[in-house]
């Protein structure tokens, strides 16, 4: 209407009509443009704020200044001021190995009257110290025997070795997977790490052995999955990583989904696992392949390829609160938005049931949330019916 020309009517009634649209397309507009206000403030956030990548660059910069000014004091060679409220250092954990080092004045008697010294106690000083990490080589000796009689050969046969005629030995490998996964330390470091030491493994060959250990721990994997799939309940996310594109040059945003089981929360004997797959797309149908086993309860957020699986009632949907929670929080950070503090309180609410309910067995947990979770969540829907129809969808 507001992009037609305006031809006003004669007719009072008339105008009042077009009056009443013409306010209710305003009102409306108004509405799509809080919302998209909204949503630009989330994608700035996400690009310019707080996100992990800019939290990690302020640590950088946090632990820049720290060392500065340690380097600061040290050479002022300032006095030690003691706090009051300083918090104690902890001690070094028992498990890191010692090695004693005790200092003795030498002489057994007395400077001064030649007197025999006799210990009375000591003091000691811990001083954490780091050893470089130190490589050696296994040389596997297996003689060549033969009879002095029928010339018989006997050898031990080679043992198994992780990698088919290759260098690496298991600690090796299990070192270089750590470092990468664990400690995201990319190949070509790590091969710049071994440089030093004047081994000569270039990131080809570590990409090689990485490969091959992979495929020796497909059956652990299968194992974990397993172990995962069994659960009652279980937890399913997906996260977009960046991949390269074969043949292109570029990349494609591909998905790593996980799958945990964490009974832990309500005493449960079975140890945590996350089971990890990987592909190419984020089509539903993956998720589909992946708990193609499972049946019962599952904790995930409101990911539309998920919808075929609670259809076909061999999976129970449990939703995520935290993901309704989030996009309250997002409105409030944007607008300060009184409608979205009040839910956000009203959410807390729930999350203090859960907490006094955590660890609890099953008949209790189900006993708190029926007293006190569900009456919450009824008001908190009943309280959202109402909210002004002026606030942003979420």
């Amino acid at each position: 209407m507001l992009t037609q020309t305006l031809t006003l009517p004669d007719d009072p009634e008339e105008l009042r009509s077009f009056t009443a649209r013409l306010l209710a397309e305003v009102k409306a507009q108004a509405i799509l443009i809080e919302k998209l206000r909204h949503q630009l403030a989330g994608h700035r956030a996400h690009r310019f704020g707080a996100s992990s990548e800019t939290a990690e660059q302020l640590q950088l910069a946090l632990e820049t200044s720290e060392i500065a000014a340690a380097a600061m004091t040290a050479r002022m060679r300032l006095p030690d001021i003691e706090e009051k409220d300083k918090p104690k250092r902890r001690p070094i954990p028992d498990h890191i190995p010692r090695m004693e080092v005790e200092l003795s004045p030498g002489a057994e008697a007395c400077a001064d009257c030649g007197g025999r010294l006799r210990r009375i106690g000591e003091d000691v000083t811990e001083e954490l110290e780091y050893v470089p990490g130190r490589f050696i080589v296994n040389r596997i000796v297996r003689p060549r025997l033969t009879c002095a009689c029928c010339e018989r050969f006997v050898q031990v046969p080679l043992p198994s070795r992780p990698i088919e005629r290759g260098r690496p030995g298991p600690g090796l490998l299990a070192q270089v997977l750590v470092s990468k996964y664990a400690d995201h330390l990319p190949l070509y470091r790590q091969s710049q790490i071994f440089d030093r030491e004047g081994l000569d493994l270039d990131r080809s060959t570590l990409a090689d052995w990485v490969g091959k250990t992979t495929a020796l721990l497909e059956p652990l994997a299968d194992a974990i999955g397993r172990h995962v799939l069994s659960a009652e309940a279980i937890f399913a996310d997906d996260t977009p990583v960046q991949m390269l594109a074969p043949g292109t040059g570029k990349t494609q945003t591909a998905r790593l989904w996980t799958y945990a089981r964490n009974e832990r929360p309500w005493g449960g004997d079975a140890p945590p696992a996350a089971w990890y797959r990987f592909s190419g797309d984020r089509r539903g149908q993956h998720p589909k392949d992946h708990l193609a086993r499972f049946r019962g309860w599952m904790h995930a957020d409101g990911y539309a390829g998920f919808e075929d699986l609670y259809r076909s009632g061999t999976i129970r949907e449990v939703a995520c609160m935290a993901h309704v929670r989030r996009k309250f929080v997002d409105i409030h950070r944007s607008q300060g938005s009184p409608i979205a503090e009040e839910a956000m309180g009203r959410i807390a609410q729930l999350y203090a049931v859960e907490k006094e309910a955590r660890g609890s067995p099953a008949d209790r947990r189900a006993e708190l949330r029926r007293a006190h979770a569900a009456p919450v969540f009824d008001d908190l829907e009943a309280w959202l019916v109402t909210c002004p129809p002026e606030v942003p969808s979420l």
